[in-house]
């Protein structure tokens, strides 16, 4: 485990991730594609994404533009420098856990995550940093996969793959109720579009895109 980012880069998950998410993430960006389109639109120059992976979201920035990538896994940063320097973006890696960004406090404009709250070991954490470092009228723009209701097949499922799931995706919880979490976080203004996959990966299909400003 690092002793920066509190973060330990397993030495078979980290690579797997890393791989699957090259291999596959263009998949997943076709049933994406539609939502981010809507909440990543007028994206600003300077922008900091948690999680920034290899690099799905920087076909929403601007030839031009800055990312500033809060991405702990070590194995997933070579692709993410490759993808920054095809799209023309220009990356200013942080090898840090997004519970602890080290960004100054009201500093950042746009805070922009896909994917990342499921994985994140404190998401409530997360999303009062998010909060400390967006300046008046800030925004945190989001498509997050989350719980599906109580009762349904699809949550039992959640539910018995909870293990397995979690293990394979560093920790990813398809049990989450990230869209209470982010109405409970102080947020000024949230605004939530619930939607759903029609994938083979049941447990990710119930997801939430919207934006929330201070």
């Amino acid at each position: 485990m690092s002793a920066t980012t509190g973060f330990e880069v397993h030495r078979a998950r980290g690579p797997f991730n890393a791989a699957f998410f090259s291999v596959m993430g263009p998949v997943i960006e076709l049933s994406l594609r539609r939502h981010k389109e809507r909440v990543f639109a007028g994206l600003p120059s300077t922008v900091v994404e948690l999680g920034s992976g290899v690099g799905a979201n920087l076909r929403y920035l601007r030839p031009g533009s800055t990312l500033v990538a809060i991405e702990p896994n070590a194995a997933m940063h070579a692709r993410l420098r490759a993808s920054a320097e095809r799209h023309g973006v220009r990356l200013d890696l942080r090898d840090r856990v997004a519970e602890r960004t080290g960004l100054a406090d009201g500093s950042v404009g746009t805070v922009i995550s896909s994917l990342v709250l499921c994985t994140v070991r404190d998401p409530a954490a997360v999303l009062a940093e998010v909060r400390r470092v967006l300046r008046p009228g800030g925004t945190f723009r989001f498509v997050e996969h989350v719980a599906a209701p109580a009762g349904t097949p699809t949550r039992a499922l959640q539910r018995a793959l909870r293990r397995p799931w979690g293990w394979t995706f560093e920790g990813c919880s398809c049990e989450r109720d990230l869209a209470g979490l982010l109405r409970g976080a102080g947020f000024a203004e949230v605004v939530i579009e619930p939607f759903r996959l029609h994938g083979p990966f049941i447990p990710f299909n119930p997801q939430i895109a919207g934006v929330a400003r201070t």
